[in-house]
């Protein structure tokens, strides 16, 4: 499997060409700040011990606190981590909020543990990293395999550390050293369908460049989570027509367009996408048809929307793709082997860190929140972060087409211009 990390760098070299920076200032940006590895010991419901191997990776502060969610997964490791960090800084810089990149992450499968052991969890790396957070240090999120519960864990973990220590002040506000957090604890409205919200407001913006009419412009997503259901459902509201959608298990394809909500409500009852048009292996194909879920990939529609797994799109199937454009609102849904393929066939590509930046963007809103003691109605939030998605995709297509470049690139020249304005200013070189 290729290094992550290694991708990242090569990503980075690529758009060098495009930007006036002196070498050692521009090679600084491929190595993160700070790299952070401890074993964690949790106590398991059995009375035994547990030793864990967590990370906090910060990529980059030039720009402001570091910024990135914290994932629990079995593959997470250090070169994940650092190349996770650094897109976490491209992406807040081109959508220019005022942080760096972070991640964490503990190589663990949490559907091994108990809700008990996965709490003790949460807190133990809360107190093994805690000094390493801060709202105006670094502040996480959630991430793979982590929720609003886990961080609302962390932040009541943070809390007691803080007070212990007399460190939290009248001036200070600990509910900003965590964002995604439950609404009743300083978390933002909005920010359950801010992701998918974003790139609905991105298919907008290509709908426009492109002039294609709504009503006619098909559209496919592979993944009906959180991010390709809410997609799905501004992209409806919007006007387009979604055609087919997929989840684990496999797809549907309804050629006169889904109804998303409809759609959700049947997979909540049946356990799968699939059984909203299919009993037993009769389909009716007047409302729709089942598909395996490589076929969506392939399907002949205006925008698919890789939404789920990240290599999703490889050079093994970027051949088949017959979409005009594709939208990446998993992270890292086109392999770089497949984006040379589909750049080739003339498909246009919105790279994961702009099209996906609603969250983070949410994010910046409800640190700002915590930080001021303010709590924004869901339509604010959600007419802010149209502002900036409408913004950062006009920067980024400008880029594009003042450089005769690709989105992709586009999107990492505006990014690492910015990083590297900030630490100009700063001095750091």
């Amino acid at each position: 499997m290729p290094d992550p990390y290694i991708n990242a760098v090569a990503q980075l070299d690529s758009v060098k060409k495009y930007i006036d920076a002196p070498g050692n200032l521009f090679d600084q940006l491929k190595t993160p700040e700070h790299i952070i590895r401890k074993s964690i010991s949790v106590q398991m419901d059995n009375g035994s011990k547990k030793t864990f191997v967590a990370f906090r990776l910060q990529h980059n502060s030039a720009r402001g606190p570091y910024k990135g969610g914290i994932r629990f997964h079995p593959q997470v490791n250090e070169a994940e981590m650092k190349a996770l960090s650094m897109l976490m800084t491209w992406k807040c810089a081109v959508v220019d909020i005022p942080f760096g990149g972070g991640k964490g992450g503990i190589v663990v499968d949490p559907k091994s543990l108990s809700e008990k052991e996965l709490e003790r969890l949460s807190r133990s790396y809360m107190k093994t990293f805690a000094p390493y957070f801060g709202a105006w240090k670094d502040i996480p999120a959630p991430d793979v395999n982590t929720n609003a519960q886990i961080m609302a864990w962390m932040l009541d973990e943070y809390i007691k550390i803080q007070n212990s220590k007399f460190k939290i002040q009248d001036d200070e506000s600990p509910y900003a050293v965590l964002t995604g957090k439950p609404v009743e604890l300083g978390g933002s409205q909005g920010r359950e369908e801010a992701t998918g919200f974003g790139g609905a407001i991105v298919l907008e913006q290509i709908a426009k460049k492109l002039k294609l009419k709504r009503q006619y412009t098909t559209v496919a997503i592979q993944g009906f989570g959180n991010v390709g259901y809410w997609f799905a459902y501004f992209a409806d509201q919007a006007g387009f027509k979604v055609v087919a959608a997929s989840d684990s298990k496999g797809a549907i394809f309804v050629p006169k367009g889904m109804n998303p909500e409809l759609t959700l409500a049947g997979k909540k009852e049946q356990g799968t996408i699939a059984g909203n048009y299919c009993v037993g292996s009769v389909c009716d194909v007047k409302l729709g048809k089942t598909l395996a879920e490589e076929d969506l990939l392939q399907l002949k529609v205006d925008i698919l929307v890789p939404a789920a797994l990240e290599g999703s799109i490889h050079k093994g199937n970027a051949g088949k793709v017959q979409a005009r454009t594709v939208i990446e609102m998993a992270n890292a849904p086109v392999t770089p082997e497949a984006d040379v393929v589909l750049q080739k066939k003339g498909v246009l590509i919105v790279p994961d860190i702009l099209s996906n930046a609603g969250g983070v963007t949410t994010s910046y809103f409800e640190w700002s929140q915590n930080l001021s003691g303010a709590s924004w109605k869901k339509e604010v939030v959600l007419q802010k972060l149209r502002e900036v998605m409408e913004t950062s995709f006009d920067a980024v297509w400008s880029v594009s087409k003042e450089n005769n470049i690709d989105l992709r690139s586009a999107a990492y020249v505006l990014a690492v211009r910015r990083v590297l304005d900030a630490m100009r200013l700063r001095g750091t070189q």
